[in-house]
């Protein structure tokens, strides 16, 4: 078939999007330019290497036709991978299009929430020391019910979204986290100790667990086995535990440490790696076995503080979020920064440190901004900017958590509810 018009197009981009990746951005700026490009130039991709390399295959050997392309088993990766799909549509709803379809009060602010891996139970904790766990199916099948949404709270109900109500802290709860196999949660607090409940029994209220720690706990993230849990607490030094035993683990050599209180830390879904942000401004990457950092962006935000830190889940990028309201992606094959996603934070500086997050095909970035009070959200491949969706908090926006596996969020407010956010149907 003979070459059109649309082919030398996208050529053009392709070239314009390797010099992005490849980190020539003011000579792609000046090309898409001289192009005349109407549209956004493309997002930074490595795939016009790839097409190099595998027709320099053929040109090598050329026997080399009746063999697989090396890429084409690659090309099935998941999730955001900018070396094989940066010009992808996004395929899934926008989320300035989500609704709060359920709303929970805590009596003090809500700074805490997670789901679980297939992403059918949420919990939220709060500054009054208690946790809730919700059953997400029961929340999307009371709103296809028509239940009035500032009712959902009132009186015993077999179908009520909250299954559990935990109370074991005695201070605020500040992070938690579901086992990735077992029914049970696991949560940390500023009382210095983490907890882990058995939810599956339903008259028990009190931790079956506890850890006794030195410092107020930050951030806890367990490993895809659930043998093991990372915590970050004020202190710099990372712990990692063993659930079981209640051992812990450090990094023998200090200089691997942060400088200041670590205020996140994710496994890769591997667990070959896992991350950790810091008060210090830097990003650290950790071997998953060794446990020795094997790389540090320092100054990730300018120095300002780090407020998450998450892989995507190919473990290809890491997506930061800091003080600076700004949001970062990161690429581990060549260590530097990909993709800044601007725009958040243009109404006031940041007070209070947030979460950007994926939504849950990676199609979309998504960060609150606190003084708008509103959600910011971009394409994760070129950092187009999308529509803002008011969060209707009446105080800050203290925690966002995006479901794992369909069109739904929480956020958490200083106004003491968390409000469940959902992309109804098409009717």
């Amino acid at each position: 078939m003979k070459p059109d018009i649309k082919d030398r197009d996208y050529m053009y981009r392709l070239i314009i999007g390797q010099l992005f990746y490849d980190g020539h951005q003011q000579i792609a700026v000046n090309l898409s330019q001289a192009l005349g490009c109407s549209m956004q130039p493309p997002p930074p991709s490595d795939k016009l290497f790839r097409l190099v390399s595998i027709a320099k295959q053929f040109v090598d050997d050329p026997e080399a036709k009746d063999k697989e392309p090396t890429m084409a088993a690659e090309a099935l990766s998941t999730g955001l991978d900018l070396e094989f799909d940066a010009d992808v549509a996004p395929t899934t709803p926008e989320p300035s299009l989500y609704e709060t379809i359920y709303l929970t009060s805590h009596k003090a602010p809500c700074r805490s929430a997670a789901f679980n891996v297939d992403g059918t139970l949420l919990a939220t904790g709060s500054a009054d020391c208690s946790i809730k766990i919700m059953d997400v199916e029961r929340i999307v099948a009371r709103e296809t019910r028509g239940l009035d949404l500032n009712a959902l709270d009132n009186g015993p109900d077999a179908h009520h979204p909250v299954i559990r109500t935990l109370y074991d802290h005695i201070d605020e709860v500040t992070c938690i986290a579901f086992h990735p196999r077992e029914p049970i949660l696991m949560s940390g607090s500023n009382d210095f100790t983490i907890k882990l409940f058995d939810y599956s029994k339903t008259a028990v209220k009190r931790a079956m667990k506890t850890i006794f720690e030195v410092e107020p706990i930050k951030a806890i993230s367990f490993h895809p086995t659930g043998e093991f849990v990372l915590v970050g607490t004020n202190h710099p030094t990372m712990r990692l535990y063993n659930v079981e035993t209640q051992q812990c683990f450090v990094c023998p050599v200090p200089s691997d440490q942060h400088r200041g209180s670590i205020s996140d830390v994710q496994y890769a879904e591997n667990a070959r790696m896992f991350v950790t942000g810091s008060k210090d401004g830097d990003v650290k990457v950790w071997d998953g076995i060794s446990n020795r950092c094997v790389e540090t962006f320092q100054r990730a935000h300018d120095g300002a503080e780090i407020c998450s830190a998450c892989f995507t889940r190919n473990g290809k990028y890491i997506l930061t979020a800091g003080r600076d309201s700004i949001v970062k992606l990161w690429e581990l094959s060549t260590n530097r920064c990909l993709i800044a996603y601007t725009g958040a934070g243009a109404t006031g500086a940041q007070d209070c440190p947030i979460q950007a997050a994926f939504n849950h095909n990676e199609d979309y970035v998504l960060f609150p901004d606190e003084k708008s009070g509103s959600l910011c959200s971009w394409d994760a491949r070129n950092a187009d900017r999308k529509r803002l969706l008011a969060l209707g908090h009446t105080a800050a926006t203290r925690c966002f958590v995006h479901s794992p596996t369909q069109p739904a969020f929480v956020t958490g407010s200083d106004d003491h509810r968390a409000r469940f956010w959902y992309k109804k149907l098409s009717s």
